[in-house]
């Protein structure tokens, strides 16, 4: 299968750029790298704008809420939308709320952020864990009297969590192990995020222990990227044809995969978590995106002409 096209030109550029309508896009090593901004990207977005496009941020990133996401898009000087944004902190309520119908009397157990907890409280979820004090006091005599049933809960909804520890552990395997009627649910299986030039364990890295114990018993719905369940609910929400549609991302597990398994075309841009030799080397992923550019704010050159 012959490789896919590394696009280098002006011409090639504004191929692409005018078959698209929608423009998914990934943040964190698309958008910006931690603080900073990728060179070019504001003048491609106002492109985006002026040729009216849609734009949608595309996220995996659960520890933020919509709203606080347009506050780190304002602080970065870039034009963004409440209304564009889609999160998996979003798609997980979201998921919760439409597709589960989760009971307005039970509780889902959280490991995760503010953000998180956020999107779920708009849809009216109640929750317990998350960002509580008292669930991020990490336990070292191994007092299992912490670990109490609680038929309360219905859910255990796991995402980045910061403040992971044995405690928040012991409690959500307890609640899975003890009940097949609690739902299991990752915001996404992310193993690493890219900032500022590296990389660091991911959702799905922190979530792994909790997969592994109950490895056998119980599988875990994935709501993010690549999982179908977040571009149903993109697509439900945003009404675009996907065929006229563009998914830009950085790693070829989540983005690329994720457009590819919903038959929306794909380009993946260099200086995130992916490198060149995983496309072009002797023995490249399987996972193929459509089209490669070394980054999107390289379509910047289409407002000199």
């Amino acid at each position: 299968m012959a490789p896919p096209p590394f696009l280098t030109s002006p011409e090639q550029y504004k191929e692409l750029f005018d078959s698209v309508d929608t423009f998914l896009l990934d943040c964190d090593g698309v958008i910006y790298h931690g603080p900073v901004v990728v060179e070019g990207v504001k003048t491609v977005l106002q492109l985006m704008r002026d040729a009216g496009k849609k734009i949608i941020f595309v996220t995996n990133n659960a520890t933020k809420s919509r709203k606080m996401y347009k506050t780190t898009f304002d602080k970065l000087g870039i034009e963004a939308y409440e209304e564009e944004i889609f999160g998996s902190a979003y798609a997980s309520a979201v998921y919760m709320s439409r597709i589960l119908n989760f009971p307005k009397d039970k509780r889902v157990y959280v490991l995760g952020e503010k953000g998180l907890e956020d999107e779920l409280d708009a849809v009216g979820i109640q929750r317990c864990g998350g960002t509580d004090p008292e669930d991020r006091v990490f336990i070292p005599s191994m007092d299992f009297s912490h670990f109490p049933a609680d038929p309360t809960i219905g859910a255990v909804l796991c995402g980045f969590d910061s403040g992971i520890n044995y405690k928040k552990l012991g409690k959500a395997y307890s609640y899975l192990r003890d009940d097949p009627n609690v739902h299991f649910l990752l915001t996404n299986q992310d193993r690493v995020f890219p900032t500022s030039g590296t990389t660091y364990p991911g959702s799905g890295s922190l979530s792994a222990p909790l997969v592994f114990a109950l490895q056998g018993k119980r599988e875990p719905t994935v709501i993010g990227k690549p999982n179908k369940h977040m571009m149903d609910a993109i697509i439900a929400e945003h009404h675009f044809d996907p065929k006229r549609a563009l998914m830009v991302g950085d790693n070829l597990l989540t983005d690329i995969a994720f457009g590819l398994g919903s038959d929306v075309r794909t380009l993946l841009v260099m200086g995130g978590v992916t490198h060149k030799d995983q496309v072009y080397g002797p023995e490249p992923s399987d996972i193929r995106p459509t089209f490669v550019v070394e980054s999107l704010g390289d379509f910047a050159v289409l407002a000199k002409n």
